[in-house]
């Protein structure tokens, strides 16, 4: 079978590899649809186990069942998340499930850049989610990055009628916008150094969007009738992103890092002013089996909307221009790989 192979941002190269067998409890998916996330193109987390097949948003039909599995059946439309919680653990059992080892040592085979895939026993028994009647494939390829998005606002307890300031408009930013949205937040502003992704952040909702180079925290008081934001959620990993959350951010408010900058860059966190205001700063990274039911009925029920964000769709042998598209952040959103042409 055919696979986009990641050497780096520069450098994918379509490949013939093996075509893999379902073993037993194991299923084989036909990959249909297969979107490229911002945390695919950060060189420095992918670049050090290449060459790799990458691609984790997929959304495709079984092609085929191992013995033993029960309840899922060839031509099914499904979504199939890549890490899954043992659901076990200390942390699963204290609601921590992306910190669970099971979770990060999970996935299925190859890649969602490839014909087809793998699903491994467990994540058959765990990570395999029937798409609904009206949910597309390309709305598919939503449903691991919005996931996590309802993970990181729930723990960062985002409540309806709060001010919320976005840092970073590119999918994950817009994600936010339209999942605050939905929950009844207040006033949404959002910044990014796009032109493009600003208009975009505007056209979605936004009640404003703000260049990054202006003076963010008197912008955001000059607009918020002279608050803060109550809620800062920082979608960028750049240094500039997060010193602007600290400063930015109400008393009593919560800072959520939702991306994170390279290893080895240190946060310099007033700690005395946050003590004395009670202010919160938490991450949050990936998504439990919780988060992917609740993504896929709010995609389903059309609370959130999607599909018009994709602005690229491309064949298997186009995922190098994919990759380098994503990496440039120029007029692209989101882009969607369909493995079967």
């Amino acid at each position: 079978m055919r696979v986009a192979m990641y050497y780096s941002n520069r450098d994918v190269r379509l490949q013939e590899m093996p075509k893999p067998k379902a073993g037993p409890g194991e299923i084989l998916v036909k990959v249909l649809a297969s979107g490229i996330c911002g945390s695919d193109v950060l060189e420095w987390y992918r670049i050090k186990k290449a060459p790799l097949v990458l691609g984790h948003e997929i959304s495709g039909e079984i092609a085929e069942t191992g013995e033993g599995v029960q309840g899922l059946e060839p031509g099914q439309r499904i979504f199939v998340s890549h890490h899954i919680p043992c659901n076990t653990c200390h942390y699963c059992l204290r609601g921590h499930h992306t910190a669970c080892e099971t979770l990060h040592t999970t996935n299925y085979d190859p890649g969602g850049f490839a014909e087809f895939i793998r699903v491994p026993k467990l994540n058959v028994d765990r990570g395999v989610f029937p798409l609904p009647a009206g949910v597309s494939h390309d709305q598919g390829v939503f449903i691991e990055p919005l996931a996590c998005v309802i993970r990181g606002q729930r723990i960062a307890g985002l409540q309806p009628g709060q001010s919320v300031l976005i840092l970073g408009s590119g999918i994950s930013g817009l994600l936010h916008l339209l999942a605050a949205r939905a929950l009844g937040a207040g006033r949404i502003i959002m910044s990014d150094v796009s032109m493009f992704r600003l208009e975009v952040a505007r056209k979605y909702g936004a009640d404003e969007a703000l260049h990054a180079g202006e003076d963010i925290p008197a912008r955001v008081r000059e607009i918020n009738d002279g608050r803060l934001a109550e809620a800062v959620i920082v979608c960028t990993g750049a240094l500039s992103a997060f010193l602007q959350a600290l400063q930015s951010v109400d008393r009593g408010g919560r800072i959520l890092c939702f991306a994170t900058p390279e290893p080895g860059i240190n946060l310099p966190v007033p700690v005395n002013d946050f003590w004395r205001n009670e202010i919160t700063i938490l991450p949050s990274y990936g998504n439990s089996p919780l988060d992917a039911t609740i993504a896929i009925d709010m995609l389903r029920s059309g609370r959130i909307s999607v599909e018009k964000m994709i602005t690229h769709r491309l064949g298997l042998a186009e995922t190098g221009l994919g990759f380098r598209l994503m990496a440039e952040a120029g007029e692209s959103l989101k882009i969607v790989i369909e493995p079967q042409r």
